[in-house]
């Protein structure tokens, strides 16, 4: 089942847009609101501001960093899981070659149109019934294995049903990798939190100076928002410019086309 992020509902420039509005919005309502307690009580200092500002930036900047590592690791994974899954697909369909006919053509046949499901699923227009017919092709595959198994208990036909049982295991972990294992929705909040506090507080130190650095803060808005960004398309590995190469899968493929 998929896990579903509320920043799902934003395409990724529109992840973008929304941070670093955010960010402004709540360094622009911290300005504000220094310059009316400033306003209420002149005789307070801007004391103790400056290093509650430092400290905010220093946690924000370890919570960012975790959190971009617990999406790059979750990325590397779902990365090992296609090269093994094509190593898996190609291994079933090489021993397949050893079978008796007709069960030899029919299950390669069967992993062709396998392997192309497997790409189209990466669509998400497609996914829905990729997944579903490739679920199918799994119970046929495995009808056919226990059909030869019977007639021909070889350790040639153990082989091929081991290599079958590691490609339907494979699919369930890369499927369950790519909808069910995400960064946690309420870490993506609690970092979004607090970011947000954080730039309430550099609006409110902010206010204590004569003139205010737009220019810098713009800088750091948009710093900020690239990081956040980042752990976005790293989660959502099947959209936007970061994406698992599909290469392994995409050469089996080529592979079986070619071959007979």
């Amino acid at each position: 089942m998929a896990m579903f992020q509320p920043l799902d509902l934003l395409p990724i420039g529109g992840v973008f847009v929304l941070t670093a509005g955010l960010l402004f919005l709540f360094a622009e309502a911290g300005y504000l609101f220094g310059k009316r307690m400033r306003g209420r009580w002149p005789d307070r200092t801007e004391s103790g501001v400056g290093s509650m500002v430092g400290a905010s930036l220093a946690l924000l900047g370890f919570l960012l960093a975790f959190v971009t590592g617990v999406a790059l690791n979750i990325f590397n994974e779902r990365l090992h899981l296609v090269v093994s899954e094509a190593n898996a697909i190609g291994t079933t369909y090489l021993r397949g070659a050893y079978l008796d006919e007709p069960i030899s053509t029919e299950s390669r046949q069967l992993l062709r149109e396998y392997v192309d499901l497997r790409l189209a699923a990466l669509d998400r227009a497609q996914r829905t019934a990729a997944v579903a017919r490739s679920e199918r092709i799994h119970s046929e595959l495995w009808s056919l294995a226990v059909e030869f198994a019977r007639e021909s208990p070889t350790p040639t036909t153990a082989l091929y049903i081991s290599a079958l049982n590691e490609l339907i295991d494979l699919h369930a972990k890369r499927l369950n990798m790519e909808l069910g294992i995400r960064v946690p929705p309420v870490i993506v909040f609690g970092l979004y939190l607090v970011a947000m506090f954080t730039m309430v507080l550099i609006g409110i130190h902010g206010s204590y100076a004569e003139k205010r650095n737009l220019l810098a803060l713009a800088v750091m808005i948009v710093i900020l928002s690239v990081v956040f960004l980042l752990v976005v398309e790293l989660d959502r590995s099947h959209q936007g410019l970061i994406r698992i190469p599909q290469n392994a899968l995409l050469d089996l493929q080529r592979q079986m086309q070619a071959g007979p």
